[in-house]
């Protein structure tokens, strides 16, 4: 082996709630874990202000500030947390290979990949701006529909995701307004069906957002175009969510792991383990159907928790930790 080639006993690759917690775990249980923040580090809350849904936090939290505390917790149990991506893997053979920055090799006994996954989102830079001041747009109705309770919100989409988040937004807005870009839904008929039926939400076919409205600092508005017309209207609302889908980052993956049709890892059901055996999954990377913190959090603990014993069952002198589940 190469003196360039750096031997790592578990590789954790990615730093929102899901990699993080599984350095905890795997530090507890004396696997060194090195972990490599990605491009985003922290993942998706770093772009939330409040988050008011994890367990612990009475008060709530911002969610750059809970990932470093989270960062601080691995680092306290001895997790080697590093700047920099993974732009290539080989998890051909025995040995799982993989490349930091296109330059330095690392060899790994053990992989928890936990790269998350990134919303879909329109492109607009009125939509991106007020994404970055964190004034009222959004990709996730049930992280932060609750700090819309009875105003009025816009929300785009047309697939079963949409309504699901049109009808949950339904329960705690004044109203909401559904920009649908066709003529018609590609959600399924008992989706469509709910939000059709749903006293307060306002559907608008043929209608596409053409900007977002604010005061420099918070929403206040939409401008939407009906694409048949030409015509535009101004939406009042305090609130623009955006459900037009997720894109997990698994690309440099597909070549070894099972991916399903639209890119999430298939782990093992009821385990975090991947088609190859020593590289696990955690997170949004393989969740497309709650994608929340705490529990991409809970699939970061089974995920260390396999790796652990996967090791144990190929090497007789490393044991299970029994503080591991403390």
């Amino acid at each position: 082996m190469s003196d360039t080639i750096e031997k790592v006993k578990c590789l954790i690759i990615g730093s929102g709630p899901a990699g993080y917690t599984a350095a905890i775990y795997a530090s507890r249980a004396n696997m060194f874990p090195v972990l490599y923040q990605g491009t985003q580090p922290g993942g998706q809350l770093t772009t939330t202000n409040d988050v008011e849904n994890f367990p612990g936090y009475p008060e709530g939290v911002t969610g750059p500030e809970m990932m470093i505390e989270l960062q601080k917790q691995a680092e306290r149990f001895g997790t080697d947390v590093r700047h920099g991506w993974i732009t290539k893997v080989d998890f051909n053979g025995d040995v799982h290979k993989v490349w930091v920055n296109d330059e330095k090799e690392i060899h790994c006994d053990t992989v928890i990949i936990s790269t998350g996954a990134s919303a879909k989102y329109l492109g607009l830079d009125s939509e991106q701006k007020y994404l970055k001041l964190g004034g009222g747009v959004s990709a996730c109705a049930v992280c932060d529909g609750f700090f819309y309770r009875n105003q009025d919100v816009v929300i785009v989409g047309a697939g079963d995701s949409a309504c699901e988040e049109a009808h949950y937004l339904s329960k705690l807005c004044k109203k909401v307004t559904m920009l649908v870009r066709r003529d018609a839904f590609r959600a399924s008929k008992i989706m469509e069906a709910r939000v059709r039926n749903t006293e307060n939400i306002d559907i608008l076919l043929n209608t596409e957002t053409d900007e977002v409205l604010g005061d420099g600092q918070v929403v206040t508005g939409v401008r939407a175009k009906n694409n048949i017309t030409g015509d535009t209207i101004d939406i009042p609302a305090t609130g623009f969510f955006v459900a037009i889908g997720h894109k997990p980052n698994t690309d440099i993956f597909k070549e070894f792991l099972d991916l399903d049709e639209t890119g999430y890892i298939i782990n093992v059901p009821g385990t975090s383990k991947t088609n190859i055996e020593g590289v696990f999954v955690s997170g949004d990377a393989a969740d497309h159907v709650y994608r929340q913190a705490v529990t991409a959090a809970g699939t970061g603990c089974m995920a260390a928790l396999d790796a652990e014993r996967y090791l144990a069952a190929k090497d007789s002198t490393f044991e299970v930790s029994t503080s591991t589940y403390n």
